[in-house]
């Protein structure tokens, strides 16, 4: 796996869950995949990426996320790239389909939730201006009473991206944009995937979205905003304003490794240049980035985490749990990883972690209390319940 591909991985790590392969009808494009297989590199994507295409006007959207992860399970090529053929697919869906509520549901939450990201792209791609109004209106479908925000967040950090690419990635300008969010959340959210959007446009020029905005019809000018700074492993967190510091640390190690060409230790030291109040959030970006280099391992993502120097373990430990759990949009290898962290060297942070993604899954205190409960050690169960705001006398 190249450094580019890790990285696109690690950008990625927001809420992932596949279809099932077996799922996917073998007398179906399985054949025509294997066809794609006899490729090498470019090519080879090419191949798949006509044949997703193929599919989604054929049979629709979720036909086509079924296909691309039962040929994800078939080749880790497309496994390595999953996250860009889903970006794509949405993109391309919203060109079928304007209903936003309808594709996000078609798309699931496969994959990065990289189709719905990439609907959201696309709409904001056939926009030459958008309101506050709209803005504010677009992902309140998705606020009705009861819903977990795991949804949600997928659309409003989706805006980020869709705005950073409205504005030609004149990224300070979408995350003005952003600002126009009345919510907190909504609007923390969205500096996140205009964050995203940033690195992802700089580091990956054969990214979906970034093609997308390559040949975009909007007329307007060029940015002069510079993406990336050689001699500066902080910036653009470096230059930007106290309210997006904690959005843009907590991509910063995304830039750090593709500047130093994926060296997790000297990203480290980097890290510990950064201000002190947001020190812990450049190390929790650490984790998320460690996740994709031990392939979301849970033993070898705790060893990694174990050389990052105190007090800034926990902070390691709390962005990789978290990350864990957005791969898949399930708990498991979270639970693990927490397990094998332990309590006395950091556990309780880590379980908190793995609480807050809890709550962001899940819209019941009685669902989070069960899941909670799997943590077993009493400690442990409090912090997780404190994560996922489950009273602790439940």
């Amino acid at each position: 796996m190249t450094q580019t591909q890790k990285l696109l991985i690690a950008l990625g790590i927001l809420a992932v869950t596949g279809i099932a392969a077996d799922r996917f009808a073998p007398a179906g494009p399985a054949g025509t995949g294997d066809a794609c297989r006899r490729f090498v590199a470019d090519a080879r994507r090419t191949c798949y990426s006509q044949l997703l295409s193929e599919r989604l006007t054929r049979y629709g959207v979720a036909d086509a996320v079924a296909t691309l992860d039962a040929l994800a399970a078939a080749d880790r090529d497309v496994a390595e790239h999953a996250h860009e053929f889903a970006h794509g697919l949405g993109i391309e869906a919203y060109g079928k389909s304007t209903d936003i509520v309808k594709t996000f549901s078609a798309c699931g939450d496969g994959f990065s939730s990289g189709c719905r990201h990439g609907v959201i792209q696309a709409y904001f791609e056939s926009r030459e201006q958008v309101t506050q109004p709209e803005v504010e209106a677009l992902c309140q479908p998705f606020k009705s009473p009861g819903a977990s925000r795991w949804v949600l967040f997928q659309c409003v950090h989706g805006m980020g991206h869709g705005l950073t690419m409205l504005y030609a990635h004149d990224l300070p300008r979408a995350l003005t944009d952003c600002d126009l969010l009345s919510d907190g959340w909504d609007r923390e959210s969205c500096y996140g995937g205009a964050f995203m959007e940033s690195v992802i446009n700089a580091t990956a020029p054969h990214h979906p979205a970034t093609q997308l905005a390559a040949h975009s019809h909007h007329h307007m000018a060029a940015t002069t905003f510079k993406a990336l700074e050689p001699a500066d492993p902080l910036y653009p967190c470096s230059i930007m304003a106290e309210r997006y510091l904690h959005a843009c640390y907590q991509m910063q190690t995304s830039v750090m490794l593709n500047l130093n060409h994926g060296d997790l230790g000297d990203a480290a030291k980097s890290c510990e240049r950064a201000p002190a109040q947001v020190r812990p959030v450049c190390f929790q970006s650490l984790g998320r980035d460690i996740t994709s280099y031990t392939n979301r391992d849970p033993q070898k993502t705790a060893t990694m985490c174990d050389k990052a120097s105190e007090p800034y373990r926990p902070s390691c430990y709390f962005g990789a749990a978290k990350a864990l759990v957005d791969w898949t949009a399930t708990t498991d290898a979270a639970f693990a990883f927490c397990g094998i962290v332990g309590h006395e060297a950091g556990g309780p942070t880590c379980f908190q972690a793995l609480g807050e993604e809890i709550a962001t899954l899940l819209a019941s205190l009685p669902e989070r209390e069960e899941q909670c409960l799997r943590a077993q050690e009493p400690q442990a169960v409090t912090a997780c319940r404190l994560g996922a705001g489950v009273p602790a006398e439940r």
